[in-house]
């Protein structure tokens, strides 16, 4: 279990990484937000952002983006309503996927991701 984790905290850092060179603040990592656990919390202009990351060694079963299934996707919504109550600004999720290869990592962001 200890693997799967590290490999986990290794995929948010790489993702706040990868967003803070396309010039998107992290402004909190593993925050709980209504309720909900989430990865990352940014700021992208007024926008505020909550961000899924998802990092999968293997592409079976689609991948890294299409881990994020329906029932993980009700819950980011709701992290969205309870930030944009607290915030008052907007709220957008979106997901970082990370799919590891033979040749290394490749790295998807994927803006505006999940919609109500």
């Amino acid at each position: 279990m200890a693997t799967t984790r590290a490999r986990g905290d290794a995929g948010e850092r790489l993702a706040a990484a990868f967003l803070e060179l396309a010039g998107i603040e992290v402004v909190a990592r593993n925050a709980r937000v209504g309720g909900v656990e989430v990865d990352l919390i940014a700021a992208d202009g007024p926008a505020r952002v909550i961000v899924e990351v998802k990092l999968r060694g293997r592409a079976d079963y689609g991948g890294a983006a299409l881990a994020v299934d329906r029932a993980k996707c009700l819950r980011l919504a709701r992290a969205a309503r309870a930030l944009e109550r607290e915030e008052a600004s907007p709220v957008r999720i979106d997901v970082v996927a990370i799919q590891m290869g033979p040749d290394g990592a490749t790295l998807r962001h994927y803006r505006n991701a999940v919609t109500e």
